[in-house]
């Protein structure tokens, strides 16, 4: 299974910065070490043109130059630097190489991605640009215009800059499942929407999922999936509020890879959020994610041509 990430996730912060750089890292080298299947690859940096199907050129050269206000960068939570921004760019990169190694065989990862508060103007959230939004859109250039790709978020943030991106577009259906009272406190309308009650538990949880994917199936037939397997409903989340064990997450990835691959679509996985009072506890969610990804990477590559 191939798996996008790069050497500039890991980026230099202040001391004391809250968000939990090192787990990429950690993460990388867990995959290396206990799971031999996965080919690990660098991503490629995405072009001006290729930020600019999802984003405003404006906001894609103020991010590279660094014209981009302190205000706007306070908003999105990184100190500007060159590295920062060719981080954003990796970030994007690895999704979209996701994407088209998805759609050749099955399942692809990226071991970061999920920037969903990243809107056509402008960042939030520790999100940049949005990578989901721009490897849509891309697929969408390479294979046709109209080619139907579904967002599949399960962070436990709402994906407000996704839901903005398409909102008039049909082209792209986007199903957010998040805490109702987290972050961001102005939600964008998604075209399914399902909100959760802090203190959610597994049984809710799943129940909820159930229904989401009955409707999305109801009414639109993707031919890609975009997955954003966050980590932080996890119960040992800083910034989750919802209380899912490790069991009822990798019950919740297996049930979206399971749906999509009786439906034979091709899935992209990127890793969104995680804020563990514990890393090792972020990373472990997300080790049991790419485990059961692997299980139904084997199916794709195991059925009749």
């Amino acid at each position: 299974m191939h798996v996008f990430y790069a050497d500039q996730f890991v980026l230099p912060l202040p001391p004391g910065h809250r968000f939990p750089m090192a787990k990429y890292q950690i993460l990388r080298d867990r995959l290396a070490l206990e799971l031999p299947q996965i080919q690990l690859q660098q991503a490629l940096r995405a072009s001006d043109g290729q930020l600019a199907l999802a984003h405003s050129p404006a906001y894609v050269d103020a991010i590279s130059s660094g014209s981009i206000s302190p205000q706007a960068m306070r908003e999105i939570g990184f100190p500007w630097s060159t590295a920062m921004a060719e981080r954003a760019r990796r970030s994007v990169g690895a999704t979209i190489g996701a994407c088209r190694a998805a759609l050749a065989h099955g399942i692809a990862a990226n071991i970061a991605g999920g920037t969903h508060h990243s809107y056509a103007e402008k960042g939030g959230g520790f999100c940049v640009f949005n990578d989901a939004a721009v490897s849509a859109r891309l697929m969408q250039a390479e294979v046709g215009r109209n080619f139907p790709v579904a967002v599949i978020d399960l962070d436990v943030h709402q994906g407000n800059g996704t839901a903005a991106i398409f909102a008039k577009d049909a082209s792209v259906f986007t199903l957010s499942m998040h805490g109702e009272k987290n972050f961001p406190f102005r939600k964008e309308a998604s075209d399914l929407d399902i909100d959760l009650p802090d203190g959610c538990q597994d049984s809710d949880y799943l129940h909820a999922l159930e229904g989401a994917l009955d409707e999305l199936e109801q009414r639109f037939t993707p031919k890609l999936v975009i997955y954003l397997a966050g980590a932080d409903p996890h119960e040992g989340d800083r910034l989750g509020r919802l209380k899912l064990t490790f069991d009822g997450l990798e019950a919740r990835d297996r049930r979206v890879f399971d749906w999509a691959w009786q439906r034979r679509i091709p899935l992209t996985f990127a890793m969104a959020g995680g804020y563990g009072v514990r890393i090792e506890d972020t990373v472990q969610v997300q080790m049991n994610t790419f485990r059961t990804a692997l299980q139904y990477h084997a199916r794709w590559q195991n059925q009749p041509t």
